[in-house]
């Protein structure tokens, strides 16, 4: 126990430990964590006042047990206990405080470490709402973490009441439905998780299109605040293309471990089938924002013609009225030696000519559909 204190990987913790304590006081009303304890792939509740040590102790005790924890709203308080009972690494345990990571895949001795992302579209502002989860997955215990207190539909994590713990809510369907999957261990669990999140991108990439067709009659309506919505609409894509590109590594990586970590064949095929799943997402979205730049030219190129076609009319303008000017001019000149100005018929003579002029002007340029 004294060579684990003076180690400083062992200090590095301590200091963490010390720092979330210090923010005990001010932290807010702390949700509970689900925990479930799984013989068999049968679903059963831990004893009152279990611990997560007691926790790891069940799926430990036997073969073929799991035990689950689930972190709806995580604190730092929560994830420092979390950290003292599975023994994690101090770098991990700064990754799991601080959050806000793209998508990953990292193992830590028999620990495994996800982030992944989920999606939801929010049509009233037309963005893509993003939720990051921490998946940590050991070989009888896997816990899940909600970095953004909410869930994969954008369920508040911190509505997540003392209740939910006694009665089945959409949280604990989703991760304890299937027993025949369960009983093939934590990475079921992961991979259910991760099969429901790339399905939540199925309602986010149906949002993108309407909006995306949208644009497209906008822009050939003459919008011209179309090009704004454009712009923002890229933006949530290529959002969008990065969770899914990054979660498409992290796929490949846990295939990658497949015949090292020995994961059983119906869980590779389930894997699989996530897989399909994402990449036909990411083929999608790709295909959004090639769209979108495609759409962003056109509409250049129609605001160009329709400004082409502005100059021509302003041009033709200051041609027609360059007539009367040049001959008003040239009879403003007061010479001497001008016999117009003496003419009975000089005055009707220049105007007559100022109109003619101008309307001839117009008849041509009209012809030339500059007009």
């Amino acid at each position: 126990m004294t060579q684990r204190r003076n180690d400083p990987a062992s200090r590095r913790l301590d200091l963490l430990r010390r720092r979330s304590s210090s923010k005990k006081a001010t932290e807010p009303h702390t949700a509970p964590h689900l925990t479930r304890y799984f013989t068999d792939g049968r679903v059963s509740r831990p004893p009152e006042g279990a611990t997560i040590a007691d926790g790891l102790a069940f799926a430990e005790s036997a073969p073929n047990r799991m035990t689950t924890f689930f972190y709806p709203a995580p604190t730092a308080e929560s994830i420092t206990e979390l950290a003292e009972a599975w023994e994690l690494h101090p770098v991990l345990v700064e990754d799991l405080l601080h959050a806000h990571q793209r998508p990953k895949l990292e193992r830590y001795g028999d620990v495994l470490f996800l982030v992944v992302r989920s999606a939801r579209y929010i049509d009233e502002a037309e963005e893509v709402d993003f939720a990051e989860f921490h998946f940590l997955v050991r070989p009888d215990a896997v816990a899940v973490l909600c970095q953004d207190k909410r869930w994969i539909d954008g369920t508040d994590g911190m509505r997540f009441n003392e209740d939910q713990l006694t009665s089945p809510d959409r949280h604990e369907r989703l991760l304890l439905t299937d027993e025949k999957l369960l009983r093939l261990g934590p990475e079921a669990v992961v991979y259910s998780l991760l099969d429901a999140i790339v399905d939540g991108y199925a309602p986010v990439l149906q949002g993108l299109a309407i909006d995306k067709e949208q644009i497209e009659r906008q822009v050939f309506s003459g919008d011209a605040a179309v090009a704004e919505r454009i712009y923002r609409l890229s933006q949530e894509v290529i959002d969008m293309q990065h969770a899914t590109s990054s979660l498409t590594e992290v796929l490949k990586a846990l295939g990658g471990g497949f015949g090292k970590y020995e994961i059983p064949d119906e869980l590779q095929t389930y894997l699989q089938d996530v897989s399909d799943h994402l990449t036909r997402a990411h083929t999608l979205v790709t295909e959004y924002r090639d769209a979108l730049s495609q759409i962003l030219n056109v509409n250049a190129t129609l605001v160009t013609q329709r400004q082409n076609e502005d100059m021509k009319k302003i041009s033709g303008w200051a041609a027609i009225l360059f007539a009367p000017t040049l001959i008003a001019a040239v009879y403003g000149m007061n010479f001497d030696d001008m016999p117009e100005l003496h003419w009975a018929f000089g005055y009707p003579m220049a105007v007559t000519a100022m109109v003619g002029f101008g309307a001839l002007l117009y008849v041509i340029f009209k012809r030339r559909k500059w007009m």
